[in-house]
């Protein structure tokens, strides 16, 4: 799990371009096969992928722990995604560089810097394909785009990016109500890519209610009506599903059942939000 230890601001922070030309050198991976920059373990991360000419390119939120071989179950589930769909690679990009695996401790205000940095990235990814090949985008980043005002703001600036470059934009699984893409985690090892109309798609606002999680199906309770805020809630459940897939969760819940006539599973927990004014949430996980 990583925590950041200050926000961005108040650290060091390489370029794009001087972590890029670096990128490599530190050595403890194949540089021929992975793409790594920075290529060390640090507070922040612009890209993780295997290399190819027509990679699948995976956007989250953020960065959590992963780096070349030792990848976290999200990434290890894109590189599953990519392989199913016949692209030679992925990259794993992310809407803010911050690395945080609760992404309540990203930055309360966007540091430009990291940002724009980060689109330089960005850029340098799509205009490493091939000749003759669209960029292929996939949208990944869940419903905790909600949870800085910032995110949508930085995903604008990533469509521009994209139409420069002739990007077709994807998704995989179901989305949220709202529109949001679905995040790598929970889905089918076969599931296949479609077509997303990235236009509008970050505008959105998830409800409280259901939040869909590939063939997962969560509903969000806060504890106390009217203080918990409807976005914080939906990406505090997406948080909680990583922390369940990267075992790191203090308290698991309960190990399903059999499978009923329904084909239905329930599973049951609760968990205390690490915001001291927020609230309970208490869920409850349908996998089908």
């Amino acid at each position: 799990m990583h925590i950041p230890s200050a926000e961005s601001r108040d650290i060091d922070i390489l370029s794009f371009n001087d972590a890029l030309s670096a990128s490599g050198k530190s050595g403890g991976y194949d540089t021929e096969k992975w793409l790594y920059v920075p290529d060390f373990y640090t507070e922040y991360r612009y890209i993780l992928g295997v290399r190819g000419p027509d990679p699948l390119i995976c956007i989250g939120i953020n960065p959590s722990t992963a780096k070349p071989d030792d990848l976290d179950n999200t990434l290890k589930s894109v590189e599953r995604i990519a392989a199913g769909n016949g692209y030679d690679g992925w990259m794993m990009f992310n809407v803010y560089a911050q690395r945080a695996t609760d992404p309540n401790d990203m930055d309360r205000e966007l540091n430009v810097f990291l940002h724009e940095e980060n689109m330089k990235a960005f850029e340098y990814i799509l205009s490493g394909v091939a000749p003759g090949v669209s960029p292929a985008v996939w949208a990944a980043w869940g419903t905790i785009i909600e949870k800085r005002p910032y995110l949508k703001e930085c995903v604008k600036d990533m469509v521009s990016i994209g139409k420069k470059h002739g990007a077709k934009w994807l998704c995989a699984g179901k989305c949220s109500r709202k529109g949001h893409p679905h995040h790598p985690l929970y889905l089918r090892s076969d599931e296949k890519t479609a077509d997303f109309e990235i236009e509008g798609a970050h505008h959105g606002e998830h409800p409280l209610g259901e939040v869909q999680a590939g063939d997962a199906a969560v509903r969000v309770h806060p504890a106390r009506d009217g203080e918990a805020e409807v976005a914080r809630a939906a990406g505090d459940v997406e948080y909680l599903l990583r922390r369940v897939a990267a075992d790191d969760l203090l308290e698991r819940p309960p190990a399903p059942g059999p499978v009923n006539p329904q084909r239905h599973q329930v599973v049951q927990a609760v968990v205390v939000s690490r915001d001291p004014v927020e609230h309970l949430l208490y869920f409850l996980l349908f996998r089908h």
